[in-house]
């Protein structure tokens, strides 16, 4: 694996640190699912951890009124804690567990309280700043990739093992 070289006025996610950091994020975001805006916010925090692009929280109070259902299953994460899933709905469509957050964040992660993150690949789309970005390959992830950031990418083929 080579980390490709970063631009100005890019970011490489080999820089990220690890364990993950949180930081606010002044882009202006936009989620589209089922037709709709769900959210339209310029008061993200991105979660930003080696070799993933950033995953972007976004404030619950922002989302579309009756759009997050909650779902079952939980996950657990060495840095955040436990998270708990949840379902992205419109009058059109539902995305089932294509959400998640942190009820209980772990300590040096309280930024994440009251947000919510998406896996960009199950909306319609997803903006920063009119960007519309790629989701982070391998299911699992939920990483926004915009041209803003360079990996390679943890979830690409052969990064398994990094």
């Amino acid at each position: 694996m080579i980390p490709a070289v970063a631009a100005p006025g890019q970011e490489s996610v080999w820089n990220y640190p690890r364990p993950p950091r949180v930081e606010p994020s002044r882009s202006h975001v936009v989620v589209r699912f089922g037709g709709e805006v769900i959210l339209d916010t310029t008061h993200a925090v991105r979660v930003l951890e080696t070799s993933h692009p950033p995953v972007y929280y976004l404030p619950r109070s922002d989302f579309a009124d009756g759009s997050l259902i909650p779902a079952s299953g939980s996950t657990f994460c060495e840095y955040k804690g436990v998270a708990s899933y949840l379902s992205v709905s419109t009058r059109d469509a539902t995305a089932q567990c294509s959400a998640w957050f942190y009820p209980t964040p772990s300590p040096g992660y309280e930024q994440l309280i009251d947000h919510v993150a998406l896996y960009p690949g199950l909306m319609d789309s997803c903006e920063v700043d009119g960007e519309i970005v790629s989701p982070q390959a391998g299911g699992f992830y939920g990483g926004w990739i915009t041209s803003r950031v360079v990996g390679p990418f943890k979830g690409e083929p052969g990064s398994a093992g990094w």
